[in-house]
């Protein structure tokens, strides 16, 4: 049982890996604390005494987390994460506590001059460092950079600067006395939080960087995020106390599920529990599936591929490692889980904890944890497609703005009606024995250019014609790729079709005659899109846009591996791809095609527009999933739904998991509109943006009001979701499955044990 002054018990952890102990643990431990006394952090810093600094024992966390590192090596990471905390205890004692969002902002500015090689660095000198966070980070940096490459030092430096703004971000939320809804928290707290630093020290500690060629794939950059989700949501498990009761805080998982979800505190950290647990399967899953697809569809070179399993290991080693080290430190709430700590360390013995730790023991601690998540793993791959669902009953929607209609719609429909069948778009796919991917009857109801005239209402006939038919050729890939691959799950033709569509892009003369000759009617359609909007395009503009078009096709490829594994998403994952699969980049992006210039870079990149934009396409995004259920899941055997997400998450029943998603699409409204109401005008200040550029801004949030209520009134008013269209379509339903389809091998264990053999052989 918890002690009475523990909020809640401990959950039962997934911990399918052992931690391992770096010898070097004692040598760490006296330079780190030499290291701390010498930057001022102790004694006289009014913030930690030598206890404190014994007590949290941080080199037992660099000891736990990089079990293979070097003295040398583990003194320098320790010193990182030594500095890291000290920089978190100081802006709360200076700041937080004060809520001084003036003094923290100026703190904060100051930090990347003592980053040299970051590129938000000021180019004027900052002078001698004024504090122990100053200094620790100059000394750090300084003996940290030499040894790397210029990608790495690039990426290291924007994880710090994100790591250093998520105190501000907290700080905004304490002064507001606001909590985030979930979608939003684990966003934030992976972009702003600790582990995606950690993840690059993580490089550094095993002397192995990810190519840059790789850096930025969507596996590795799953591996990050997965990694840093379960970084942070441990963490909010064992720091909720601390947290919550003496720092005010309002940035944690159980407390956002506790006031999101109307959860006890126990069932909150349960709930928050059970999605470290996917988080960490999802890791695994991307770790032994895309992983050697990504490989040899780049061709990398066997040492590249060495370092990457050498990454991917050393992120295995800290996630285990940082348990361990929860387990034992006194800064968390651990009382419950039998931990025994020594007056000066906490104590590293592996025989105190819970039983034998050692390697040959592990299995005491491993399959216990595999047991337990062994149904949760399963149920994401027992899905029985074409289930007989009717429509499904539509809850309340939260729509505060109105619909606007272009006064050129029909003049678009009659456009759209001629320019889908002269690409093609009515025609068999050639060398493909299926009907058309449409037919006429079917692109008249599904009336994309009512979708263009609601969510841009000002446009000139010509502007109006090319965003339908970017809805109409959007909406016709999103059909043909499951059409003409996903029955037959041939990935590799997929592959190559969407290399193809990449390959009709390009950048430096749209139009021109260094792209392929067009095959068909999805390549056709681009080709003349490309041609007609990026030409008077700027080659950056052109990169941008052509990069939003590219994450919407290969979300696709996305789509239909998960197909293949008849493995329905987890709801964090989802969410993310979501936003590319619905298109949302595309669209929104042409409206920004009139910004031109006057608007910088880093506002597009800022949290306040990225938060406005991201809660706009989650609520689209979500919408649609709600009208399209029947279709999807009944009809077309999908698995990409959020009702089904929800449903398979939280293993509830439908009507339950439509409450949580049309919550969830409420909250992300009201984020919209605070961001709007609040935000903006603060970034606009940080900015110092002028006249121009603030009108552009805010007349962009006006057209994302528009294309809200836009994309709801067509969702309501077409002919695509309807059970009887949908009847037309599917003449002869298609037969329910004889049973579930599993992965194979799907014996207790196996994803953990392939993962730990492809890792031991590289």
């Amino acid at each position: 049982m918890p002690q009475p002054s523990q909020p809640f018990q401990l959950p039962d952890f997934y911990v399918p890996y052992p931690a391992r102990l770096n010898p070097h643990l004692e040598r760490a431990r006296r330079h780190s604390k030499e290291w701390a006394r010498g930057m001022g952090m102790v004694e006289g810093s009014g913030i930690w005494e030598e206890h404190d600094l014994d007590s949290h024992d941080y080199a037992l966390l660099c000891a736990y987390t990089h079990p293979d590192a070097s003295g040398p090596e583990l003194d320098l990471i320790t010193d990182w994460y030594v500095w890291v905390f000290f920089f978190d205890d100081h802006f709360l004692d200076i700041f937080k506590r004060s809520r001084d969002m003036t003094g923290a902002k100026e703190y904060l500015d100051r930090l990347p001059a003592f980053m040299p090689h970051a590129a938000a660095a000021p180019r004027t000198d900052p002078g001698p460092p004024r504090n122990p966070v100053e200094q620790g980070l100059a000394d750090l940096w300084a003996r940290t950079v030499p040894a790397r490459s210029e990608g790495w030092r690039r990426r290291f430096a924007e994880s710090t600067q994100h790591l250093l703004e998520e105190s501000l971000w907290e700080l905004s939320n304490i002064r507001e006395g606001r909590v985030s809804n979930p979608v939003e928290y684990i966003e934030m707290r992976r972009k702003v939080g600790g582990a995606p630093w950690s993840a690059n020290l993580v490089e550094h500690a095993v002397g192995a960087e990810v190519p840059d060629a790789l850096a930025a794939s969507r596996p590795l950059r799953v591996l990050k995020d997965s990694f840093s989700d379960g970084v942070h949501l441990r963490n909010d498990l064992f720091s909720y106390e601390r947290e919550t009761r003496e720092e005010g805080e309002l940035a944690n998982a159980v407390l956002v599920l506790e006031r999101f979800l109307g959860h006890s505190t126990q069932e909150a950290a349960e709930t928050v529990n059970e999605l470290l647990t996917s988080r960490l399967q999802q890791f695994e899953h991307t770790a032994l599936t895309e992983l050697p697809a990504l490989f040899e569809q780049e061709g990398t070179d066997p040492r590249e591929r060495a370092d990457v399993l050498a990454y991917v290991k050393g992120l295995q080693d800290w996630q285990s490692g940082g348990h361990e080290w929860h387990l034992r430190s006194s800064r968390y709430m651990n009382d419950a889980a039998g931990t025994h700590r020594s007056a000066g360390h906490a104590d590293a013995s592996p025989e105190v904890l819970n039983g034998p730790l050692g390697l040959g023991t592990s299995a005491a601690q491993i399959l216990p944890s595999l047991l337990k998540t062994a149904p949760a793993r399963a149920r994401k791959h027992t899905h029985v497609p074409y289930p007989q669902t009717g429509p499904l009953p539509l809850p309340e929607l939260h729509m505060p703005y109105t619909t606007r209609l272009s006064p050129h719609l029909d003049a678009s429909r009659a456009h759209t009606m001629e320019w889908a069948p002269r690409m093609g778009m009515l025609d068999p796919v050639p060398g493909v024995p299926v009907p058309p991917v449409w037919d006429e009857e079917g692109l008249r109801g599904y009336d994309l250019a009512l979708c263009a005239a609601g969510i841009h209402p000002d446009a000139e006939p010509g502007a109006l014609d090319l965003t339908t038919d970017w809805l109409t050729w959007g909406t016709y890939g999103d059909d043909y790729y499951p059409v003409v691959f996903g029955r037959t799950h041939d990935l590799t033709a997929a592959r190559a079709c969407t290399d193809r569509l990449a390959a009709l892009m390009d950048v430096d003369e749209p139009g021109g005659g260094a792209a392929p000759e067009p095959a068909n009617a999805l390549e056709r359609g681009l080709a003349d899109l490309w041609a007609r909007t990026a030409g008077p395009m700027d080659p950056a503009a052109r990169r941008t846009f052509r990069a939003g078009i590219e994450d919407m096709t290969e979300s696709w490829l996305w789509e239909l591996a998960n197909q293949k594994q008849n493995r329905v998403p987890d709801p964090v994952d989802y969410i993310e791809m979501r936003r590319a699969t619905f298109g949302s980049d595309l669209t929104m992006s042409l409206s920004r095609l009139s910004h031109g210039g006057a608007v910088p870079q880093e506002v597009y990149r800022s949290r306040p527009f990225t938060a406005m934009e991201h809660a706009a396409q989650d609520y689209a995004c979500l919408l649609n999933d709600l009208f399209s259920y029947q279709k999807e899941i009944q009809f077309e055997g999908e698995i990409h739904n959020g009702v089904l997400v929800v449903q398979r998450f939280l293993d509830c029943g439908r009507e339950q998991a439509v409450g949580v998603v049309a919550d969830l699409m409420a909250s992300r409204m009201r984020e919209f509109e605070h961001v709007v109401a609040t935000q903006l005008p603060t970034l606009f200040e940080e900015f110092r943006l002028g006249a121009e550029a603030r009108a552009l801004v805010t007349r962009y949030a006006e057209e994302l009001k528009d294309w809200l209520a836009g994309i709801l009134t067509w969702h309501r008013e077409c002919h695509r979701y309807r059970e009887e269209d949908l009847l037309r379509r599917h003449a002869a339903p298609a037969a329910p499955a004889p049973g579930p389809r599993l992965l194979r091998p799907t014996g207790l264990g196996t994803s953990a044990a392939r993962l730990a053999e492809t890792l031991a052989a590289r």
